[in-house]
C-alpha cells in the first residue's frame, strides 16, 4: 500500500491521524490512529462509508468458513467482465468496442452498478446509469436463459478446481460452509447450480449452510431488496452470513475463515471481523490488497491445512 497525506475526511497529522494508506486501486483508505485503525470505504455511486477494521487472527480448528462465489468457486468474471462490455458497447452504438486490460480491477468483485459507473466516465460519458443497467440486465437475462437451456456461452461458468473434493472434506468434518456473493440473485444463483449440475453434487441451497447474495434487482415494475450500495467491500454479506445464516456470534469471529480471490470481498471480509486467506487467480494482487490476506493459497485444498 502507498502512504498519502489527505483522505476525503482525514489528514495526516491532525486529529490524532498517524498515517493513511492506500491500495492500488485506490478503492479504499485505511487511517491508522495510535489505538485503532479505521477503514474510509469509497463509493462511485455518492455513499461512502468509514468502518472500525479489527484485529484478526484465525484460531483452528474451524467453526465456519465464508467462501465467495465468483472466482473462488465458480470461475467466471471472464463471462460478467465480457457482459459489461457489451453492454458499454451497447451504450456506444459500437458492437465492436473492447475493454482495456486495465479496467479488470474496477469491474470485477464490486457491485454492477459500481462496474457499469466505472465503465460510464471512463468510455460513456453523459450516459445514465439507468439506461447502462437496463441494457445490462436485457443482456444477462437472455445469455442465462441461453446457458440453462443449454445454449449460449459452455464456458461461463467452471467449477473451480478441486471444488467438489475440497467441500465434501470440509463438510465431513463438521465445519459449517457459508457461500457470499456481491452478486444479484438472478446472477448469482445460475451460476453455483451450473456448477453443482457438472460436480454431480444435487442443489447447492441443500448443500451448504447458508447462501447469502446482493438480493433482487430493482427494476421497474418490481420490487428489490438492498444490494447495490451495501456489496464488498462494505461488510454487510459476509457479517450476514456468519452472524445470522450460520449463527456464529461475533466473538467466535477467531473461529472463522473467509476465503477470496478479489480486492472487494478481502475488504469485506476484514471489516467484518474475520480472518481473510486469498486464493490466486482474482485482482488481489493487481488492487493492491495483498498484505490484508491472513493466508494466501493456489488451490482450495491447501485450505484444509488452515482449517482443520
Amino acid at each position: 500500500m502507498t502512504e498519502i497525506k489527505k483522505s476525503d475526511f482525514f489528514e495526516s497529522g491532525k486529529d490524532g491521524v498517524k498515517k493513511i494508506l492506500t491500495p492500488d486501486d485506490k478503492k479504499i483508505d485505511i487511517i491508522e490512529f495510535d489505538d485503532k485503525q479505521l477503514c474510509y470505504v469509497k463509493s462511485s455511486l455518492g455513499y461512502p462509508a468509514i468502518y472500525p477494521m479489527y484485529e484478526t487472527h484465525f484460531e483452528p480448528k474451524a467453526e465456519a468458513i465464508l467462501m465467495d462465489l465468483d472466482g473462488t468457486s465458480v470461475h467466471s468474471e471472464s463471462f460478467w467482465m465480457w457482459v459489461i462490455e457489451q453492454t458499454t458497447a451497447r451504450l456506444l452504438g459500437n458492437p465492436r468496442f473492447k475493454r482495456e486490460a486495465e479496467d479488470e480491477p474496477f469491474i470485477s468483485g464490486h457491485s454492477v452498478s459500481e462496474h457499469l459507473q466505472y465503465m460510464i466516465d471512463k468510455y460513456a460519458k453523459g450516459e445514465s446509469l439507468e439506461k447502462a443497467r437496463e441494457y445490462y440486465f436485457d443482456i444477462v437475462n437472455y445469455e442465462l436463459d441461453e446457458i440453462m437451456k443449454g445454449r449460449g456461452k459452455q464456458d461461463a461458468f467452471t467449477p473451480a478446481p478441486n471444488l467438489k473434493e475440497f467441500l465434501t472434506t470440509v463438510k465431513s468434518e463438521g465445519i459449517k460452509i457459508g457461500l457470499v456473493t456481491s452478486g444479484l440473485y438472478e446472477k448469482a444463483m445460475p451460476e453455483i447450480i451450473s456448477a453443482f449440475r457438472q460436480l454431480d453434487m444435487g442443489n447447492p441451497v441443500d448443500f451448504y449452510d447458508s447462501i447469502i447474495t446482493a438480493g433482487q434487482a430493482l427494476r421497474q415494475g418490481q420490487t428489490g431488496t438492498l444490494g447495490e450500495l451495501a456489496p464488498k467491500p462494505h461488510p454487510w454479506l459476509y457479517a450476514e452470513t456468519a452472524r445470522v445464516g450460520l449463527g456464529i456470534p461475533f466473538e467466535r469471529r477467531h473461529k472463522v475463515l473467509g476465503v477470496e480471490d478479489s480486492s472487494a470481498g478481502v475488504v469485506s471480509i476484514k471489516l467484518a471481523g474475520f480472518s481473510c486467506c486469498g486464493i490466486s487467480g482474482g485482482n488481489i494482487d493487481g488492487a493492491g490488497i495483498g498484505e490484508l490476506c491472513d493466508y494466501r493459497v493456489t488451490d482450495l485444498l491447501d485450505i484444509l491445512d488452515i482449517i482443520i
